[in-house]
């Protein structure tokens, strides 16, 4: 399975109500993850956090 977003990227993150709860917004590509069953995972970061969160690529979106 191919990743369609690559590092570098700035994408919009969309929390999921299921997980630990996150601030949707705007974030940048830090790395590719393996894949999630059928979903290609990320390594995602907020200028607003000082912290990296990993996000399935369902979650995501062009920004």
């Amino acid at each position: 399975m191919k990743h369609k977003y690559s590092v570098g990227e700035t994408v919009y993150f969309t929390a999921s109500n299921v997980a630990r709860p996150a601030a949707s917004g705007t974030y940048e590509v830090i790395r590719l993850l393996p894949t999630d069953g059928d979903d290609c995972q990320y390594r995602i970061k907020s200028s607003t956090e000082a912290f990296e969160r990993v996000a399935k690529e369902s979650q995501l979106a062009v920004s």
